[in-house]
């Protein structure tokens, strides 16, 4: 095996940058877009309650779009907070759950998630105050 065919299957070392979400090129930056996206966030609380298959996980989450979950959860599971179970049968049935990470994370989320459900007349009150504000100038 040559010296560079040797070099190519070498793990890589892991990243020892201390990260820090504020800097453009952050690498967390990325995994903060897919734990509180809209979906991801839907997603990852509806794998909280439990283990799931896709027509299931669709249902539960009103208005995603088979194209947006099924790039929700794999960006979700290249992240290592989704594992994604396919058993050989026909017909197929595939499974998601959430990781030791996986539930960590969903847990903070959904924790920021229920926040705004007892939160939203406020909010909603808000935004017509600076509406109304906004008009009158």
């Amino acid at each position: 095996m040559s010296v560079s065919n040797q070099a190519q299957r070498q793990p890589r070392e892991p990243v020892t940058t201390v990260a820090d979400v504020n800097t453009a090129d952050c690498p967390s930056r990325g995994i903060l877009d897919h734990v509180t996206s809209r979906w991801g966030v839907l997603a990852l609380a509806a794998l909280l309650e439990d283990t799931r298959r896709f027509s299931e996980l669709r249902r539960v989450i009103g208005g995603v779009s088979e194209k947006m979950l099924a790039q929700t959860l794999q960006a979700l599971e290249r992240d290592g907070f989704v594992h994604r179970e396919a058993y050989p049968v026909i017909p197929p049935r595939v499974e998601y759950s959430l990781t030791p990470l996986g539930t960590e994370v969903a847990r903070q989320v959904w924790a920021l998630a229920r926040w705004t459900e007892g939160h939203v007349h406020e909010v909603l009150a808000a935004r017509e105050t600076y509406d109304a504000a906004k008009a009158a100038r």
